[in-house]
């Protein structure tokens, strides 16, 4: 049995999914212990999952008017980069803190999302293994695709280029950071140990939704979607009653979403709704949408768990977050897309190209008439056919059984490294 510190950053869609991973590894007799912003506290207890948190200053900042703006006005990872003279000073706290955990803890291996950009130092410096585990591609060089990280299709003979981005971004905006931590802190070289290398890289979404890539080694595994489900939920009886009291709804939500005027989108959506003759499950989530009442064909909620909510609805409207995503074509329904940043427009040209659902469409000229068509589009046979099926194949999927052997595997395969530092 090992000693696995996860260590994660961002909003819940990056939370969650490694939550998961920490109750699979503890079934299977691992000691965990699970890194994330201090803002994810009181969801972690409700999984007896040993918790360390880390300051929530960088998850604040997106809550920020500056950081709404930022958001607001940009696509892809654009917002990271006009944020970033605020990010840097937050990650010294922040790696420091990160450290005194994981040091604390003494891990045999440390799996970490990619935001977690310091675990690399930190291992070399404990002399432990490290694994980096990804909600989405982009961190593995490929020929079949462009890092989700860049807003582009294809870019041919390009593609492979341009994962650099993601595996070298980190290091390149955060040299000087990075450098100090691991003089001052770690007590390390400038440079890191040639010897010092990743274990092994995972990827947790379906490879029915993106298929593994044939230049892709044994030491990377996409094992599917690593769902944190909660089969004791039931519906409040107001949403009970909303559901039983018509045909399936359209659920809309964009899930924590900044930089959007609320009133103006529900507006928009409650419109685009009655235009398709649709009855609407409107997610509040944390501002995105505002709440609608005095209308007998939408209801509104704060939040519920997709696994179990999307089971009741005939089609959804979401931001596309790779969680969101994955929980909506497991659930077999045809999904419509507004993305707003990150890896979000990637998802939703996926979403497209396997035939699940309609094309993004585009949050800067949304209108109820596009709204409206996406929604009406998603009553075509062909699309909900390849939704279902799509459902069905995912949902005979285990991907946190399948990521628990592989980091099982391959710890077996390896000699303990030496500490440089303690």
């Amino acid at each position: 049995m090992y000693r696995i510190a996860i260590t994660t950053m961002g909003t819940r869609g990056d939370v969650q999914p490694y939550i998961a991973l920490a109750r699979g590894l503890v079934g299977q007799g691992h000691r965990v212990i699970l890194l994330a912003p201090e803002q994810f506290d009181g969801l972690v207890a409700g999984y007896d999952i040993p918790f360390a948190p880390l300051p929530g200053d960088l998850l604040a900042l997106l809550d920020t008017q500056e950081g709404k703006m930022a958001v607001g006005s940009s696509k892809g990872f654009g917002a990271g980069l006009k944020l970033l003279k605020h990010m840097r000073p937050l990650g010294e706290r922040l790696l420091d803190a990160e450290w005194a955990a994981i040091r604390a803890f003494v891990p045999d291996l440390i799996v970490h999302h990619p935001k977690s950009f310091g675990t690399p130092h930190m291992a070399e410096a404990l002399g432990c293994q490290y694994m980096l585990a990804s909600p989405l591609p982009g961190f593995t060089p490929t020929s079949d695709f462009p890092t989700p990280l860049l807003p582009f299709d294809n870019l041919g003979p390009l593609n492979k280029v341009s994962h650099v981005l993601g595996t070298h971004a980190a290091g390149m905006l955060f040299r000087k950071l990075i450098g100090r931590f691991r003089r001052e802190t770690l007590g390390l070289a400038g440079r890191r140990t040639a010897n010092v290398r990743s274990l092994g890289t995972l990827y947790a979404y379906s490879p029915q939704v993106l298929p593994v890539p044939r230049d892709w080694g044994p030491d990377v595994l996409v094992s599917g979607y690593w769902f944190l489900d909660t089969p004791d939920w039931r519906p409040d009886p107001e949403l009970a009653g909303f559901l039983a009291a018509g045909p399936a709804p359209i659920y809309i939500g964009f899930g924590s979403m900044p930089g959007v005027d609320s009133q103006e989108m529900t507006d928009l959506i409650v419109a685009a709704l009655a235009r398709t003759g649709k009855r609407g499950l409107i997610a509040t989530g944390q501002g995105a949408l505002d709440l609608v009442g005095g209308l007998p064909e939408v209801h509104a909620i704060s939040a519920a768990p997709h696994d179990q909510l999307f089971r009741h609805v005939g089609a959804t409207l979401h931001h596309g977050g790779a969680g969101t995503t994955g929980a909506a074509l497991r659930a077999g329904k045809p999904t419509a897309i507004c993305p707003f940043f990150g890896d979000q427009p990637f998802w939703a040209r996926r979403i497209a190209e396997l035939g699940a659902g309609p094309k993004a469409l585009d949050r800067n000229s949304l209108s109820v008439e596009a709204v409206a068509g996406a929604i009406a589009s998603m009553d075509n046979p062909d699309m909900r056919k390849r939704a279902a099926e799509l459902g069905s194949a995912i949902g005979a999927e285990d991907g946190v059984a399948a990521a628990v052997a592989f980091i099982e595997t391959r710890m077996a395969g390896v000699r303990p490294l030496q500490a440089v530092s303690r």
